[in-house]
């Protein structure tokens, strides 16, 4: 048993005098982490409340405070005409004095003492950089978010007693969902209730609950070549085979989907018609027609992601294919509100009531509690109209802002690369007409700080490209993007 003496109390209880936690709290809990580490093992003395407020320099009514604290906890215990000793069993190793004074308990354990899997399929492909300038895959920009408006509904919302707010669910706003599902008929040609509906929080976790429930390990999907990474890396976690498929200036090649079937079962295709990911490119109408009768005849699943719907320029938006589909084979996933402010964004998916009830089971694992306040607003942006007088504003700002950067792009590197200017989107697919090191030309625009992520580089034996997005930029942010990208363009060259 050791001495109370022998313990150097003040080598592990570190008193921080400004902290909102008062002292005897502080105290406290560091000796109980010295109890759970073995640091102070079953059975040892603790000094007197008078002789540890010397050694910790504080009142002795604060070490009085500290014991009783312990003792009622459970991790002391008083013995008459003895003393205060630790109770319970040992949780750690009992440490020399002088490997004591080398290891603080305010460090926590750098690596876990047991093992687990780890994934290479989910490695973060995101990068972080200080540059002031960047391209993205095609991001809105957020500064020219109405956030006064949407504050002050968000505040509105928190001020009421009951209202609308109280019709919730663990499946979300039943408010948002019927205002959701009359704006989606109208904008987007779909039949659909709010029981059709699936609020999440983003299209990623939109694809994952579809994966868990549709697909199991072994299934054939079908993606574009080229397609978008992330949803990618969530087929691969599943443990499925991704197989790709040619796509052009129609879109998707749908004979090539036709062949495949002919000769293996395939159980999913993964599509971005409206502007497919990362080309661009929007899917003819008459292979849409034979998409579906393809789905139809071969039993796959189409998950149609729309996840750019809103930014449309030259003229309408084609209808989703889910619009058409009368034989429950397309799943159909999008976002609402991105164009807003980061938190006001949202998920969701539209799927035939029974598919509905299983996806419901699953959210109610992973988000359960949702976030009603976000929803109810979402909601009075539908139904007050502020939503659709709001994107009117904005797409005139971005069609704006793709045909400036188009002239930039075809002034200053025409002679480089070639693009078609998007009907619709945020962003830009370039090839290039010349051999070029695509990373190391990110690394050289990164020295004079313009940043190009490596998830917007697309290179191979038969093709070097990028995808460019513009609606994050003004006019002055493209002009200095442009010139920094066309400077170290022509240092390669």
């Amino acid at each position: 048993m050791d001495s109370p003496v022998e313990i150097p109390y003040r080598s592990f209880v570190l008193i921080d005098r400004i902290s909102e936690t008062s002292v005897y709290m502080q105290i406290a809990n560091q000796l109980i982490n010295a109890i759970q580490r073995g640091y102070l093992p079953f059975g040892t003395k603790l000094p007197g409340s008078r002789a540890l407020s010397k050694i910790l320099e504080v009142h002795r009514n604060t070490a009085i405070s500290v014991y009783d604290e312990l003792l009622a906890q459970g991790w002391v215990e008083c013995l008459p005409n003895k003393g205060t000793f630790v109770i319970g069993e040992h949780l750690g190793k009992s440490l020399s004095l002088k490997e004591f004074r080398d290891d603080h308990l305010e460090h926590y354990p750098k690596k876990t003492g047991f093992k687990f899997k780890i994934s290479n399929i989910l490695d973060n492909p995101f990068e972080y950089s200080r540059c002031q300038y960047s391209f993205n895959d095609g991001s809105p920009d957020i500064r020219l978010t109405q956030i006064d408006q949407q504050s002050r509904i968000y505040s509105s919302t928190l001020k009421r007693k009951a209202h609308k707010t109280g019709n919730y669910n663990q499946d979300g706003s039943e408010f948002f969902k019927e205002n959701l599902s009359r704006y989606l008929n109208l904008s987007r040609g779909l039949p659909i209730t709010k029981n059709n509906l699936l609020i999440t929080r983003s299209t990623e976790m939109s694809v994952y609950i579809a994966s868990e429930i549709l697909l199991s390990e072994g299934d054939i999907v079908l993606v574009g070549n080229l397609s978008y990474f992330s949803v990618n890396m969530i087929f691969q976690k599943t443990g499925v085979r991704v197989m790709t498929v040619s796509v052009d200036k129609d879109g998707i090649d749908v004979d090539e989907i036709k062949k495949i079937c002919t000769k293996q079962k395939i159980r999913m295709l993964y599509i971005t018609p409206h502007h497919h990911y990362p080309t661009t490119v929007t899917l003819s109408a008459q292979r849409r027609l034979e998409l579906l009768n393809l789905a139809e005849e071969f039993g796959f699943i189409i998950l149609e992601d729309d996840y750019d719907y809103d930014f449309h320029y030259d003229k309408s938006p084609i209808l989703p294919l889910a619009s058409a589909d009368t034989n429950g084979m397309v799943i159909y996933i999008g976002s609402f509100g991105k164009s807003l402010a980061p938190g006001f964004r949202t998920g969701f998916i539209v799927a035939p009531e029974n598919l509905m009830a299983e996806m419901r089971k699953y959210l109610g694992i992973i988000d359960r509690q949702g976030d009603v306040l976000m929803e109810h607003v979402l909601g009075e942006l539908i139904a007050e109209g502020e939503i659709n007088r709001y994107l009117k504003k904005s797409i005139k700002i971005y069609q704006q802002r793709r045909d400036y950067f188009a002239q930039l792009i075809r002034e200053n590197l025409g002679d480089y690369l070639q693009f078609e200017k998007p009907a619709g989107g945020l962003a830009i697919w370039a090839e290039w007409n010349i051999p070029l090191n695509l990373m190391q030309l990110a690394k050289d625009c990164s020295k004079n700080n313009l940043f190009i992520p490596k998830t917007l580089l697309y290179q191979n034996k038969n093709l070097t490209a990028m995808r460019l997005g513009f609606g994050h930029l003004n006019i002055e942010e493209m002009e200095k993007s442009v010139a920094i990208f066309s400077d170290a363009i022509k240092m390669l060259c």
